[in-house]
């Protein structure tokens, strides 16, 4: 049984944070149910870091502080 999710219809955005000028940026997928699947922007064919949404949240709640 695999935990990674399906990624075939990913819809990804590129981070609000993310400042445009070639910086370290990276790119989200939000259409993807029960993960957020996050990348770098620069290299979209590596591999994907699919966290968990309660993950993610903790994540970016803790980032926040």
């Amino acid at each position: 049984m695999s935990m990674a999710p399906d990624l075939s219809t990913a819809s990804w955005r590129t981070s609000s944070y993310s400042n445009g000028d070639g910086g370290e940026c990276v790119e989200v997928a939000d259409n993807v149910p029960g993960f957020v699947p996050v990348r770098d922007t620069k290299l979209t064919d590596s591999p994907v870091l699919a966290l968990r949404t309660a993950s993610w949240a903790a994540f970016v709640r803790n980032i926040k502080r």
